[in-house]
């Protein structure tokens, strides 16, 4: 931005946590700091929240953990349950009501039914308190899985968290063991060859989450 002397950039869109990159958690500021530096500048924050929103992470939304409200969101996945595709992207009306009649399309946009079970689904997350119950269930997996399997880093935030192999060290990659895993009955992500992703449904009661933790640590063993 500072090296921006034509002052063509207009914004930047990030990733609260970087999920396809490895599940990497950014130092606590970063997003605010940016957010400083952009309105220095007149540019836009973009927070892409299609994985890290609506309870992942342990807060309704990702950016909520540095006190930092984007100029723009962008939402997905989650916001469904499951149930229905459906995306959103919320603004102010100052950002939103530039674009002018027939300027905007959207596949899945205006759906009167997709708009009905993303209000359900949001409905739900905030009656079961599921963002809260996935800080508490993100700190009990760290810590347990650290206490067990030290040697071994874990990170993450809420129920977004990835376990990271080193091939050389080890001997085997996050491949190797995603597989292993699927023998035992859990389904997880390997991202690039040394993280294991793991996003369990928001659901996930205590005694799963701990058997899941059971059955990563004797695999990693």
């Amino acid at each position: 931005l500072s090296a921006d002397s034509e002052k063509r950039i207009c914004a930047f869109m990030v990733e609260p946590i970087q999920g396809e990159a490895g599940v990497i958690v950014p130092d606590i500021g970063y997003l605010r700091e940016c957010k400083r530096l952009l309105e220095s500048h007149g540019a836009l924050l973009i927070a892409d929240e299609v994985q890290t929103g609506l309870g992942r992470t342990g807060k309704m939304l990702a950016s909520e953990w540095d006190d930092c409200k984007p100029d723009i969101v962008c939402l997905g996945k989650a916001l469904s349950g499951g149930m229905f595709p459906v995306s959103a992207v919320l603004a102010s009306d100052e950002i939103m009501l530039t674009i002018g009649r027939g300027q905007h399309g959207s596949t899945f946009g205006g759906s009167p039914l997709a708009c009905k079970v993303a209000k359900t689904a949001l409905e739900v997350i905030v009656e079961e308190g599921l963002a809260e119950k996935a800080q508490v269930l993100g700190e009990r997996f760290r810590g347990r899985f650290r206490e067990r399997l030290g040697s071994i880093p874990v990170r993450g935030r809420g129920l977004l968290n990835a376990i990271v192999i080193d091939p050389d060290v080890h001997g085997f990659n996050a491949k190797d063991v995603t597989l292993e895993l699927v023998k035992r009955g859990l389904l997880c992500k390997p991202t690039h060859e040394s993280v294991i992703r793991l996003a369990p449904p928001l659901v996930i009661s205590e005694r799963e989450l701990d058997e899941s933790t059971d059955l990563i640590v004797d695999a990693l063993s």
